[in-house]
């Protein structure tokens, strides 16, 4: 994949042009040093990798349809990458960052300049590490405000809080995922689970860091919540306060007020709290929504302080609000199929006239132990994970580049657009034949401008669970959900082409089926898995080719001068 030094300065200057017309209104970089911080929790103390040393990492702010770049110096001890999580990137997958499918890692001692398209998107996105686990350290959240001197589609909020979600290891995440790996079974569960990084009241040595909010009596506060844990569907709510959600995954919904809000890993969303309690203490808590079989977990409580201000005597002990307990599949699928959109302010209509349909399904599998090995997985197996039967292997170079530079033997073209095998896939007992899925590099190929429909089935093989399927470079429609099978003849009858939110990660739920939609109008490489980090770790996985159109601005561009090499 080396390239001559002509080729290689063409592109350069083609990069620089590209710039052109940005510079006198792009603002100034960010700049993200990756490396070692030592941080204290649960009493005791560790190395870990950050952002500028932060936990969480550093808020970027932007307004819609802004350019802006970020220079990454990883000075850390392991190869980095950092993804725009619900950035579509358009046209610029070279910087969408998940590690050997649109780049290879930032090795240590290196740099990327890091160019960031921001189109549609409003409310609240993320950024994090998209390579092994480094992301349970290496987030942070992205506001992204309408375009100047436009109004939010709701009453303007006194202030705006990040609420960012997260689990918390007294181990090195990479002694846990290399373990995991190395064993074949299941990661250990975290320690806790963390409210802007902290544990909250209830854990040891905690209580003085937790995160509080102060409020004012009468006013409305904007929470930017992000659930950046690893493997762990939440909870959430506020003692004696509703919470209305505004926006989800960096689009505006209609409002929708709950006691309790249901999101997965990779979401993010826009919740207005208002103050109009009588002045007091009260927690804002989260846990975990875990509706596997046998699947061990992290069944904390992570709390933070909602604290109005005034002269009063705070209660001398707080209660809990109402949560869901951790099984209770009918509150999270009630919650999660009660968000609507905006139709105005979607960026395509949800699209009637299908030319792609795909049926997926997302199971979690096995694979034999390999010889030597003494395995922990089921039955002295391996885990494994699979889209469609086919559990995604991940080359050691990286498959944009392949596809640009026509490389072959890198991938291969073909995803299935339909199950292989037809069965009960929820059924509570099924052939352990089914189990064992194949192994390969297999992509789906889209034409420019193709309307796609994807169903998720989610099925019972091992084990059934909840699945958060995140597509980069897009959102999509999230046209109809189901418990049970996906009937083709039956289902369709009853989607929502009127409203439907407009997500870029959706929860296909225990046993059931969520349909999506969407325009394939951004060429290039773009990576689909479930954001249950187990889940991706084991291969359910795929990725989208979106081929060129015809027009200039329908087609990829050249990578900047200073890709990583692999």
């Amino acid at each position: 994949m080396k390239m001559s030094f002509g080729k290689k300065l063409f592109l350069q200057v083609l990069w620089c042009f590209s710039f052109i017309g940005l510079s006198s209104q792009t603002p100034t970089p960010y700049t993200f040093v990756v490396k070692e911080a030592q941080h204290t929790r649960l009493c005791s103390r560790k190395n870990m990798l950050t952002v500028n040393g932060n936990f969480p990492g550093p808020t970027i702010r932007v307004h819609r349809g802004e350019t802006i770049f970020v220079n990454v110096y990883n000075k850390g001890n392991y190869n980095i990458t950092l993804h725009w999580h619900g950035v579509k990137q358009q046209r610029n997958p070279w910087t969408d960052g998940p590690a050997y499918i649109t780049q290879c890692p930032i090795q240590p001692g290196r740099k990327f300049r890091q160019k960031l398209v921001f189109s549609f998107e409003e409310g609240t996105v993320w950024w994090h590490a998209h390579s092994d686990w480094a992301r349970a350290t290496v987030h942070g959240a992205i506001f992204v405000y309408p375009t100047k001197n436009s109004p939010y589609p709701f009453p303007q909020p006194h202030a705006e809080i990040p609420i960012i979600f997260g689990e918390w290891w007294k181990t090195d995440v990479n002694e846990v995922f290399t373990q995991s790996v190395a064993t074949g079974g299941a990661p250990n569960i975290s320690d806790a689970l963390t409210i802007n990084g902290q544990p909250g009241d209830l854990f040891p040595c905690s209580m003085t860091e937790t995160f509080k909010l102060h409020v004012e009596q009468g006013r409305t506060y904007h929470l930017r919540v992000v659930n950046a844990a690893m493997n762990l569907i939440l909870f959430f709510s506020v003692s004696q306060h509703n919470l209305t959600v505004v926006g989800a995954d960096g689009s505006f919904t209609k409002p929708l007020t709950r006691d309790y809000i249901c999101i997965s890993p990779g979401q993010t969303m826009d919740v207005l709290l208002q103050a109009n309690q009588e002045p007091n203490h009260y927690y804002l808590a989260a846990r975990a929504y875990s509706s596997g079989v046998g699947v061990a977990f992290d069944n904390t409580t992570t709390t933070a302080r909602i604290e109005y201000s005034g002269n009063y005597t705070p209660s001398s002990s707080l209660s809990l609000p109402y949560l869901p307990n951790f099984n209770d599949t009918t509150a999270a699928f009630d919650f999660i199929t009660s968000l609507r959109g905006l139709p105005e302010r979607y960026p395509h209509q949800v699209p009637t006239n299908i030319t792609t349909q795909t049926v997926t399904t997302v199971s979690v599998n096995t694979l034999p132990c390999p010889g030597g090995r003494i395995c922990q997985g089921p039955n002295g197996t391996i885990f494994a994970a699979s889209m469609n039967n086919i559990s995604f292997d991940t080359p050691n170079i990286n498959i944009l580049e392949a596809y640009y530079y026509h490389v072959n033997g890198i991938y291969k073209t073909g995803f299935p657009r339909f199950p292989p095998f037809i069965f009960n896939f929820t059924a509570d007992f099924l052939p352990l034949t089914l189990n064992i899925p194949k192994r390969e590099t297999r992509v789906n190929v889209l034409n420019y401008g193709a309307t796609v429909e994807i169903v998720f089935q989610g099925t019972n093989v091992v084990a059934g669970i909840d699945h958060p399927m995140h597509l980069h470079g897009f959102s999509f429609h999230v046209v109809g959900y189901g418990l049970g099978n996906f009937n083709q003849s039956k289902d369709p009858v009853t989607f929502n082409l009127i409203d439907p939110p407009y997500l870029n990660t959706v929860i296909v739920p225990i046993n059931g089926w969520t349909a999506v939609r969407f325009v394939a109008s951004n060429p290039g490489v773009w990576f689909m898995h479930c954001h249950l980090e187990r889940h991706q770790a084991w291969g359910m996985e795929t990725v989208f080719i979106v081929n060129n159109g015809k027009a200039s601005n329908e087609t990829l561009p050249p990578p900047p001068p200073d890709m990583p090499p692999c």
